[in-house]
């Protein structure tokens, strides 16, 4: 199998010029097949200020009421995704910036209301494989918003995270995929305090000790919770690094 690279990053290093321009410019020198996924949520979260609409944040996710989600389409599916299409094409890189709604490659369900309603928030069920495959095999590399559908015509907010990991491990069927995880830290750290405390292997087991222990918490639980399901539906590696670093084979690998 031909290798695949599906990459996601933050927002924060898709929204500032430096960030994204160092970004970009790696990226385009990777070799291989890839994909990128981005967020934006600092930007909706500007826009949706300066517009008068407020921001309602639970555990870190966002509440997405109908207004926001205006907001939040216009940012990640509009704004971002295409500067990063346009800055990428510059770079001699054949980008085509996607919704779970363009071309039917990623359908969700609008999530249920339990103790927090989340509002127009997808969990994604279904993802065209097939097709992205068949864009990456013409030589496009899928640039992915997090928007996804139902399928009934409602566009719906989707955690970034959740789409790189659902397309990694849909794309497995077809490509030896590496899963990488770009952050603002080299990887997952033993002391926070220490930015050179890279750990540089993480298996299911290790994880169970590291959390029992305090090693690993907050946000990075779910992270590395999500990247041990990937690789066991046929993810070949997940890799939490630093964004400067997704070409010098660094960071944290889980395996």
């Amino acid at each position: 199998m031909e290798k695949l690279t599906v990459i996601k990053v933050g927002g924060k290093i898709v929204e500032e010029e430096d960030t994204l321009s160092a970004l970009l410019a790696n990226f385009s020198q990777m070799p291989g097949l890839k994909v990128l996924v981005h967020g934006g949520g600092r930007s909706a979260t500007a826009l949706s200020t300066r517009l008068g609409i407020e921001s309602k944040m639970v555990n870190g996710r966002r509440v997405t009421d109908a207004e926001t989600l205006k907001v939040v389409t216009m940012v990640y599916a509009g704004l971002v995704n295409k500067n990063i299409v346009a800055r990428l094409q510059a770079l001699d890189v054949n980008a085509l910036g996607l919704t779970g709604a363009d071309l039917n490659y990623m359908r969700s369900d609008k999530r249920p209301v339990g103790e927090v309603d989340y509002g127009f928030v997808g969990d994604p069920k279904e993802v065209n494989a097939g097709l992205l495959a068949n864009l990456i095999h013409e030589g496009v590399v899928p640039i992915l918003a997090p928007i996804t559908h139902d399928k009934q015509g409602h566009l719906l907010n989707t955690n970034a995270d959740t789409i790189a990991a659902e397309a990694a491990k849909a794309l497995a069927q077809y490509f030896d995929v590496t899963l990488m995880y770009c952050f603002e830290k080299k990887g997952v750290l033993s002391n926070a305090d220490d930015e050179d405390s890279v750990i540089p292997e993480i298996t299911e087991e290790r994880f169970r000790q590291y959390v029992a222990d305090g090693t690993i918490q907050g946000g990075m639980i779910p992270k590395i919770e999500n990247s041990l399901r990937a690789v066991k539906a046929g993810v070949k590696q997940v890799v939490i690094t630093k964004a400067d670093d997704i070409n010098a084979g660094t960071g944290t690998v889980v395996k």
